[in-house]
C-alpha cells in the first residue's frame, strides 16, 4: 500500500461509518427491548447478563470474526457481495453440473433474501427512531406511524435527485451516533460495574441450555444486533478492507457493546425502564433532542439498504438474473450513485404496508431476522467452496472454519423460523417472490436463445450466401446486436430479408457480461474480420460495469474507419407467445413474457442514440425442453 493510500484510510473508514454500518449501528435502538418482548420468564439480573453476554458473543462472532476476518478475504479485484462469493464459489465447477446448480440457487436465495431484509430495515429502524416520542409523552403515541410513514416517503421521493450532495455527511453524522452510544452506555456501566460479567460466554449458553424452548427463542431477538453484518462484505468494493475494519474493531464494536452494557446496567438498576430502555437511558429533557438524532441515524441506515438495492439489482440484471432495467445515474463523479425509479417506488410501497401493518418495533421485530439469518446462512456456505476452490484450503481446514459457523447460522436460523407465522413470512414471501422473478428470467431467457438458435447461419454459411447471390451494399455501418457468439444473428437475416440490402460494413456485436465486478481496458473487447465486410466484436463487460456502445466503438481499434454519425444499430425485441405442456410452467412463460415487455430498450440500457436505432420484433414459442441443464 503506498503512502498515499496509507493516508487515506482514516478517512475512508469515517466514509465507511455512514455507509456501512449505518444499519448495525442503529440495532441498539430495538435489540434488547425485543429480546425482552421474547423472553419468556421474569427479567432478573442474571436474565439480564445472559442476554447481554448473547448480544455481545454474536457481535464478536458473527462481525468480528466471521464477516470481518474469514467472508471478507472472499474478494475478486476488490469487489464484495452475494453475487462476487457465487461467481468465485461456482468458478472451477463443471458446467451444468450439480453442485455448480446448488452453488447458483444458494446465491439467488441469498440475493433475494436481500431484498427482504431491505423492505424490513427502513419500516423498524424509523419506528424504533420515533418511538421514543412516547417516552418523552404518551400523548404523542398517535403520532409515531404517520410521521414514519412521511419520513419513508421523503426518503424515497428524494433518490431521484441522487444523494451524492449529502452522503458526504453521513460519516460525520454516524461518528456522532456512535460517540453517543458509547459515552451513554459507559456512563450507566460506571453505576453498575457488575454488567461487565456479560462478557463471560457461559452465561448466555447456560440460559440456552438451561431453559430450553424460552431461551431458543431468546435468539430470535439476539440476531437483531447483527442486522446489517452483511453491508461488511457487500461495500467491500467501495472502501476496501482496511478501513472498514479499522471503523468496525476501533469505533463500532466499542461504541455498541458499551451500549448494549449500558442498557443492561440501567435495567439491573431501573428495572422500570424496561419498556425502552435505549430512550430511558437519557435524562428526560433529552428524549426529545435523541428522538431527532435517532431519527437522522436511521435515515443514514434506511438510505444504506436502498444504495444497497440499487447495486444488488444492477448486478444481477448483468449477470442475466433480471431484465434490462432502466438505470439513472445521479452524479458525474460518483460510479455508484444511481437510480432505479421502478425498484425506488416498489421498495417505497413494500416499508409503508409493513409500518401500516406492524405499527410498532416491537411487532415488526417478529418479521425481522428470517431474512439476515437465511443470507448468512447461504453466504458461510459459498464460503466453504471459495475456501477450497480459490484459497486452495484443505477439507478439513474449510470444513472446521465454516462448519462452526454453519452451525452458528443454522442455530439463529432456525429460532427465526419459529416466529415465521408471527411476522417472519413477509420477509421471505418478498424473497421467494423475487427468487421467483431472477429464476424465472434466467430459464426463460436461455430458452429464448435456444429458440432463436435455430433461425441463424454460420459465418462461412452467410459468406457463401452473399457471394453466391447479388444483395445490394449501401453505404454506412450497421451494427447488430446479438447474445449468440459464431453465428449470423436473426435481425440481420431478417433484415436481409424485408429490406434486400446489406450495410458496407456489418458489425456482429456481442455484449458479454463475465461473473466478476470488472473486466480490465485491455481485455475489453476482441475484434475478427471475416472478410466481404463482416467483422465480429465480442465485448466484455463485469457486473458492476454499464455498457456503452459508442464509447465503446470509439475506443478501441477497428479494421475499417468508422464514423459515428454513418452508423446504424440493429436491435430485436421478442414477444412470448405462451403454450401449454413447455418446458417452463405456463404460469412462468407468462410472467417471462410480462418481464420481457417491461426490460428497458437496448436504447437506454446500451446508450444508443435514439434516431439511429432500428428495431426488428418476433413472436416466439419457448421450446419444449432445455437443450442442457439450466442454472436456476
Amino acid at each position: 500500500m503506498t503512502e498515499d493510500a496509507k493516508a487515506g484510510v482514516p478517512w475512508m473508514a469515517l466514509a465507511a461509518l455512514g455507509v456501512v454500518f449505518g444499519d448495525i449501528g442503529t440495532s441498539p435502538l430495538y435489540t434488547l427491548s425485543a429480546c425482552l418482548a421474547a423472553l419468556s420468564m421474569p427479567a432478573t439480573p442474571a436474565h439480564l447478563l445472559a442476554i447481554i453476554s448473547l448480544i455481545l458473543w454474536t457481535l464478536i462472532l458473527v462481525v468480528a470474526v466471521k464477516y470481518a476476518w474469514f467472508v471478507m478475504r472472499a474478494d475478486e479485484h476488490g469487489e464484495g457481495g452475494v453475487m462476487v462469493i457465487t461467481a468465485l464459489a461456482a468458478r472451477g465447477q463443471p458446467e451444468g453440473s450439480r453442485t455448480r446448480w446448488l452453488i447458483f440457487a444458494l446465491g439467488l436465495l441469498g440475493a433475494s433474501l436481500f431484498y427482504g431484509d431491505g423492505a424490513v430495515t427502513p419500516a423498524i429502524s424509523v419506528l424504533s427512531a420515533l418511538q421514543g416520542m412516547e417516552v418523552a409523552s404518551a400523548r404523542l403515541t398517535p403520532l409515531v406511524v404517520p410521521l414514519s410513514v412521511g419520513i419513508i416517503i421523503g426518503l424515497f421521493w428524494i433518490q431521484r435527485r441522487g444523494t451524492a450532495a449529502i452522503s458526504r455527511f453521513f460519516g460525520p453524522a454516524m461518528l456522532v451516533w456512535f460517540l453517543i452510544l458509547l459515552v451513554s452506555g459507559a456512563t450507566w456501566v460506571a453505576q453498575a460495574p457488575s454488567v461487565i460479567r456479560a462478557f463471560d460466554p457461559w452465561l448466555g449458553l447456560h440460559i440456552l441450555v438451561t431453559h430450553g424452548v424460552g431461551g431458543f427463542t431468546i435468539l430470535g431477538a439476539v440476531v437483531l444486533a447483527v442486522t446489517g453484518a452483511e453491508a461488511l462484505y457487500a461495500d467491500l468494493g467501495h472502501f476496501g478492507a482496511r478501513p472498514i475494519r479499522l471503523a468496525w474493531y476501533f469505533a463500532v464494536l466499542p461504541a455498541l457493546a458499551f451500549n448494549y452494557l449500558g442498557q443492561g446496567a440501567l435495567l439491573i438498576l431501573h428495572p422500570a425502564a424496561a419498556q425502552n430502555p435505549f430512550f430511558k437511558m437519557f435524562p428526560g429533557w433529552a428524549t426529545i433532542p435523541m428522538v431527532l438524532v435517532s431519527g437522522i441515524a436511521t435515515v443514514i441506515a434506511s438510505q444504506s439498504i436502498i444504495t444497497g438495492a440499487y447495486s444488488a439489482t444492477r448486478q444481477a440484471s448483468m449477470l442475466g438474473y433480471l431484465p434490462r432495467l432502466t438505470i439513472h445515474h445521479t452524479s458525474a463523479s460518483e460510479r455508484g450513485q444511481i437510480y432505479l425509479p421502478g425498484l425506488n417506488w416498489a421498495l417505497m410501497i413494500a416499508v409503508i404496508l409493513i409500518i401500516l401493518a406492524f405499527r410498532s418495533s416491537d411487532a415488526l421485530s417478529f418479521a425481522y431476522g428470517t431474512a439476515v439469518t437465511g443470507t448468512m446462512l447461504f453466504t458461510t456456505i459459498l464460503v466453504f467452496f471459495v475456501a477450497r476452490q480459490s484459497w486452495r484450503w484443505p477439507l478439513w481446514k474449510a470444513g472446521l472454519f465454516s462448519g462452526f459457523f454453519v452451525l452458528i447460522d443454522g442455530v439463529f436460523f432456525s429460532a427465526n423460523i419459529v416466529k415465521f407465522v408471527a411476522g417472519g413470512w413477509v420477509p421471505v414471501t418478498i424473497g421467494l417472490a423475487v427468487f421467483t422473478l431472477m429464476s424465472t428470467w434466467r430459464r426463460g431467457r436461455k430458452l429464448l436463445t435456444q429458440a432463436l438458435s435455430p433461425e441463424s447461419l454460420s459465418i462461412p454459411e452467410f459468406l457463401d450466401m452473399i457471394t453466391a447471390s447479388s444483395i445490394n451494399r449501401v453505404p454506412g455501418t450497421a451494427v447488430f446486436l446479438t447474445v449468440r457468439v459464431g453465428g449470423i444473428p436473426h435481425t440481420l437475416l431478417h433484415n436481409l430479408k424485408h429490406n434486400k440490402v446489406l450495410h458496407e460494413r456489418v458489425v456482429i456485436l456481442t455484449i458479454q457480461f463475465e461473473p466478476i465486478p470488472r473486466v480490465p481496458r485491455a481485455e475489453r473487447a476482441a475484434v475478427h474480420d471475416y472478410g466481404k465486410g463482416l467483422y465480429g466484436l465480442i465485448a466484455r463487460y463485469g457486473f458492476m460495469e454499464h455498457p456503452d456502445i459508442p464509447k465503446l466503438l470509439a475506443g478501441i481499434a477497428l479494421p475499417f474507419s468508422w464514423n459515428a454519425a454513418d452508423t446504424t444499430y440493429f436491435v430485436s425485441r421478442q414477444h412470448i407467445l405462451p403454450k401449454a405442456g413447455g418446458s417452463l410452467a405456463l404460469w412462468r412463460q407468462r410472467l417471462f413474457a410480462v418481464m420481457l415487455k417491461a426490460s428497458a430498450t437496448a436504447i437506454d440500457f446500451f446508450h444508443l442514440p435514439a434516431n439511429q436505432v432500428m428495431e426488428l420484433g418476433d413472436v416466439v414459442e419457448l421450446p419444449d425442453r432445455p437443450r442442457k441443464p439450466l442454472e436456476p
